[in-house]
């Protein structure tokens, strides 16, 4: 059975996705995908390259196109299935459950690709530069997300109130999690919000008292890479968070512990922030001695 994408029914995917109270960065992520579905079939329809105009066609045989397609381009599994993600929440959503397709079957990586992950010592290094660049609140923000394993998205709840508390609340997706903030970043940024006259609410804002957005924060983080002497491909928030997420399950080994910190739902999430990189993994290999 075929249905019809229109503009609305995009419109009111928008309005269900923050009435959920999925995060900004998400809500347009999702709608990037499902244009770009729309956008593919409506090529196919008219034969022309076209930006999606308010009505397509669809069914399964689309979807199951698009999926195609994207293997073809040479996008990675991992952001196939993403953006199929994307596509069968909103059938989903508008109960046309038949037109949702597979995603990929991905065998399960045993390490990480050593140029993505981060060290302690390059995060060292950042701290460094943002301090010699004469970026305090950069340089608090990082050490903020670092030393409390929280999503970007989640800034926004460290606040003098919480810093008074030494913890914060973090809602997201109907959840609310509890933060433990350090002494020692408390200090930090008591000591910063006192500078800066902020006397209640978040304490990482622009200079007109907005919320830091995500991507102010990436292009804050990415111009540090040069001084810092660190590959940029290493250097985004998320990145940080899984820096927290080994230390703290080197030192603790509890990785149901570790789950809840970062809000995971499942312990397989958190496994993925846990996984070695290829280097450290070739050392294991070594270590068996099984090659004469």
């Amino acid at each position: 059975m075929a249905h019809r994408i229109d503009s609305k029914m995009m419109d009111d995917y928008r309005e269900y996705m923050r009435r959920e109270e999925y995060t900004e960065g998400t809500i347009q992520k999702y709608l990037r995908d499902i244009r770009s579905f729309a956008a593919w079939k409506a090529e196919c329809e008219s034969g022309e390259h076209t930006m999606f105009a308010g009505n397509v066609e669809v069914d399964k045989e689309a979807a199951a196109g698009w999926k195609a397609e994207l293997v073809e381009a040479g996008y990675a599994p991992v952001t196939v299935n993403a953006m199929l993600s994307s596509l069968n929440g909103f059938f989903g959503f508008l109960g046309w459950e038949e037109c949702k397709v597979k995603f990929l079957k991905i065998q399960r990586r045993t390490f990480r690709d050593q140029d993505r992950e981060l060290s302690r010592a390059e995060y060292g290094r950042l701290l460094q530069s943002a301090g010699k660049m004469d970026n305090p609140r950069l340089a608090l923000l990082l050490e903020t997300i670092c030393g409390t394993g929280i999503r970007v998205s989640e800034v926004k709840y460290i606040t003098v109130e919480a810093v008074r508390k030494k913890r914060a609340d973090i809602s997201l997706k109907g959840k609310i999690r509890t933060i433990l903030l350090p002494g020692k970043l408390c200090k930090k940024l008591r000591d910063y919000a006192k500078k800066k006259k902020i006397k209640f609410g978040e304490i990482f804002v622009t200079r007109t008292g907005k919320s830091l957005c995500r991507r102010q924060i990436w292009g804050e983080m990415k111009k540090l890479c040069e001084k810092a002497g660190v590959n940029s491909s290493k250097v985004f928030p998320h990145n940080l968070r899984h820096l927290f997420a080994r230390t703290f399950y080197s030192l603790s080994r509890d990785i149901v512990k570790l789950a809840d910190v970062l809000g995971h739902s499942s312990i397989e999430t958190t496994r993925i922030y846990l996984i070695s990189t290829g280097k450290t993994h070739a050392r294991q290999m070594e270590r068996l001695g099984l090659i004469s």
